[in-house]
């Protein structure tokens, strides 16, 4: 059964590429890669994965290391899970730069720190290489859907290369500024998000306390100045005690601690940031740590 939801792709030239890492997010982003007609070999760090993507996607390759997926590719996409994981596939003999041709653009889509962003930028420059940070929002469920929103940084000729071909995947992909402004931008988004989750979950706890039909109660205040994504795709899953879907406790959790570490250097005030950041320490504590973030409201119960 396909990974992918088909889409209607932008006409962008047919381009060499590689994809490092084909988790939750990878392997459908992948997906419409090849699916937009672009010849995409894959790596992943369990060669099985591998295997999988390259039988449901028929023509395309796999390849042992990053090093070896990225020789020849003129683009090549990452998505793992943090700034460890993307050194490991990025530095090193069998890292991807090392196999990486002149001119070639490398695009990182993990949700990392804007400092290992940074370091990479210097990195890739002294080899020829062009790198953009490029972290995404829009879950699984944007992966699947190839309606991903994407914030990038780094340097305009190579952004204005990648985008057309990682539009097979997204629904916008824009430019924030220099190197480390998509991380940047990302951690504003994981902010906004983590406020909002919390309010939900207080909201509804409140309400279902109060012997309200919180069904009801959302259709309305839905309607309303307190709408919210959040609010429409998990509100009603929350009021079930459902969490079997969406974006994992643990990565927000890892996603805060980038928040924070960054406060903590520009000097930005996060009290609520951290404050929620607790409340999913004590979800991991419930045994939440794989559960979606709108579980939040479990400790209220």
């Amino acid at each position: 059964m396909a990974r992918i939801h088909p889409k209607t792709y932008e006409t962008s030239t047919p381009t060499q590429v590689a994809f490092i890492g084909l988790g939750v997010m990878g392997y459908p982003m992948a997906g419409h890669l090849a699916q937009a007609g672009h010849a995409v070999t894959v790596y992943n760090r369990n060669p099985s994965k591998a295997n999988a993507w390259c039988a449901e996607f028929p023509g395309h390759a796999s390849a042992p290391t990053p090093r070896e997926a990225a020789m020849g590719a003129d683009m090549v996409f990452c998505c793992v899970g943090n700034d460890d994981d993307l050194r490991a596939v990025m530095l090193g003999a069998d890292g991807a730069l090392s196999g990486l041709k002149k001119g070639a653009v490398l695009v990182d889509h993990t949700t990392a720190s804007a400092n290992v962003a940074r370091e990479l930028f210097a990195l890739a420059h002294t080899q020829g290489v062009h790198f953009v940070d490029a972290p995404v929002s829009g879950g699984e469920a944007g992966a699947i859907n190839g309606q991903l929103t994407v914030m990038c940084g780094g340097e305009a000729a190579a952004f204005e290369r990648m985008k057309p071909v990682a539009m097979a995947f997204s629904k916008a992909v824009t430019l924030m500024g220099a190197s480390g402004a998509g991380q940047l931008t990302k951690m504003v988004n994981q902010v906004c998000i983590a406020g909002l989750v919390q309010g939900l979950a207080e909201g509804i706890a409140f309400g279902m306390k109060a012997g309200l039909q919180m069904e009801q109660v959302l259709d309305v205040i839905g309607k309303g100045a307190a709408q919210s994504w959040q609010m429409d795709n998990r509100g009603k899953t929350m009021v079930a005690d459902k969490f079997d879907f969406g974006f994992a406790v643990d990565w927000m959790r890892k996603d805060l601690g980038l928040v924070i570490d960054e406060a903590k250097r520009n000097g930005a005030r996060v009290p609520v940031t951290a404050l929620v950041d607790q409340f999913y320490a004590d979800v991991q504590a419930m045994g939440g740590n794989r559960l979606d973030t709108s579980s939040l409201v479990k400790r209220l119960r």
